[in-house]
């Protein structure tokens, strides 16, 4: 029922400004991808959609033609359109569930709980794009979030994004788990930072010249 990426590399494109200029394009065929809700836009070719809360998973219908794994922790839509679902066993929790695949820390967004699942998955390096956790720049690289019964971040919800990936960073360490962080202007501190084209470079998965 669930992905075995034992000692794969995986991308998860997350909605901050950065992402849309990051140079995704790149990362097709060269490891798995978990698009966060609308980034399946610019990451088509994406394994995996995730998305936490129900209003997006509407406003696209479920998203009929992608062929990959849809995820959502919302049960009215993984029932409404055939969706796996993905338990969050406490919503105030802010770290990284190790357990049974499928149960993730919650955060306050869809981009950490991805992040919980790529571990859970068995990802050996995880390059996170996207991830500013700041509305500095702007709310996301599309802008506000206008789908019918959406949010939109703001700062103190972005403080909790910020901690919970930050104090993730040690527990990824100790899992012997490489991250990279490609949000150029991230607010997250604990990851060190590569532009797409390092990352790959660094990683031995460089385009051929």
């Amino acid at each position: 029922m669930w992905p075995d990426w034992s000692g794969q590399d995986v991308a998860i494109i997350a909605s901050g400004p950065s992402a849309k200029s990051a140079g995704v394009a790149l990362l097709n065929g060269r490891m798995r991808v978990i698009a966060i809700k609308k980034n399946i836009e610019i990451v088509p070719f994406a394994d995996v959609v995730y998305g936490c809360d129900g209003p997006w998973w509407r406003s696209v219908r479920g998203l009929p033609n992608f062929k990959g794994l849809k995820l959502a922790y919302d049960e009215a839509v993984c029932s409404e359109f055939g969706l796996q679902r993905v338990e969050i066993p406490d919503k105030k929790s802010n770290e990284l569930l190790l357990g049974e695949v499928g149960k993730v820390g919650a955060a306050g967004n869809s981009g950490f709980q991805a992040l919980n699942l790529a571990v859970q998955f068995g990802a050996r390096r995880i390059l996170l794009v996207g991830f500013e956790a700041s509305i500095r720049s702007g709310d996301h690289w599309y802008g506000r979030n206008n789908w019918n019964g959406a949010n939109n971040p703001d700062d103190r919800l972005c403080e909790r994004w910020r901690k919970a990936l930050d104090d993730s960073a040690a527990v990824l360490s100790g899992l012997g788990i490489d991250v990279i962080n490609a949000a150029p202007f991230s607010q997250v501190r604990n990851f060190k930072k590569m532009s797409v084209t390092e990352a790959l470079s660094v990683w031995g998965l460089q385009i051929a010249a």
